[in-house]
C-alpha cells in the first residue's frame, strides 16, 4: 500500500510541475527573465554535486586523498580544457573507478 502512495505522489508531483512548464509560453517571459533562467542549470548542478563529493555519510568533510576529490579534480581539468560535457563525465567516472580499484 505504501508503494502505491509513493507512486501516486510522484505522478501528482510530476504532472503539477509539467503543467506549469507546459503552460508558460516563450513569448510570456521577457528577454531578461529568459536570460536569468538560462543560468539555473549551471547554478543547481554544483549544488547537487559538491555535497556528494565533499561530504561523507556523516556530514563531515572528506580528506584530500579521498578518491572522489581526486576524480572530480581530474574531471574539472578535462572539462576546462575540452569544453565537452561527455568527456568531463566520462573522465570523472573512469578516473574514480580506476582509483577505487587500485587503492
Amino acid at each position: 500500500m505504501s508503494w502505491i502512495l509513493v507512486f501516486i505522489s510522484g505522478l501528482i508531483t510530476y504532472f503539477l510541475r509539467y503543467s506549469m512548464i507546459s503552460l508558460i509560453k516563450k513569448d510570456m517571459l521577457s528577454e531578461r527573465t529568459r536570460t536569468l533562467l538560462s543560468y539555473v542549470p549551471s547554478a543547481v548542478f554544483p549544488a547537487l554535486i559538491f555535497p556528494a563529493v565533499l561530504l561523507d555519510n556523516f556530514g563531515s568533510f572528506v580528506s584530500h586523498d579521498d578518491p572522489k576529490i581526486i576524480a572530480i579534480s581530474i574531471a574539472m581539468l578535462v572539462g576546462y580544457f575540452s569544453k565537452k560535457i561527455i568527456a568531463t563525465i566520462l573522465s570523472g567516472l573512469i578516473s574514480y573507478w580506476i582509483i577505487i580499484f587500485l587503492l
